[in-house]
């Protein structure tokens, strides 16, 4: 496995650990059931991709990243609005976390990221996250044009 490998391995196991610690606070502050499963089943789904990319990368030779103490919410999360809300973050952050993997490994680990990546963006769908047309890719459509230059 090549160094690209490695430093995407190492991208994708540390944003399930802040996936891993943000589960945590979205399920503290989900006050239905329903909601609170979801979240669980999302936790454990994290914490199962966390694992195999620690075992993918002791096997490669490479020393996983530890998980953090703690980590910087990007917004304060006091209610279930707030937690949805959460939630569709990780997970759309993580389907850019994926796209970059799956551009960076090959065989079964391709697969396992695309599987990764497609699970993600199902989930922040479900979460109240906008689609998109490449989940985890910059929207072009939408993005600024640059100026063509003049003659």
């Amino acid at each position: 496995m090549g160094p690209e490998a490695v430093t995407a391995l190492q991208g994708a196991l540390g944003a399930e650990h802040a996936a891993v610690y943000g589960y945590g606070v979205v399920g503290a502050r989900l006050p239905d059931d329903q909601q609170r499963t979801d979240a669980r089943t999302a936790l454990a789904s994290h914490q199962a991709r966390r694992d195999s990319w620690q075992r993918l990368l002791g096997t490669a030779g490479a020393t996983p990243s530890a998980a953090a103490a703690g980590y910087q919410l990007p917004f304060a999360v006091t209610d279930a609005a707030g937690a949805t809300r959460l939630a569709a973050h990780l997970e759309t952050r993580l389907t850019a976390v994926y796209a970059d993997l799956v551009a960076a490994v090959s065989g079964p680990q391709r697969t396992a990221a695309a599987d990764a990546l497609r699970e993600c963006a199902l989930r922040a769908h479900r979460w109240g996250a906008a689609p998109t047309p490449f989940p985890g890719l910059p929207d072009t459509a939408t993005a600024t044009p640059t100026a063509a230059p003049t003659p």
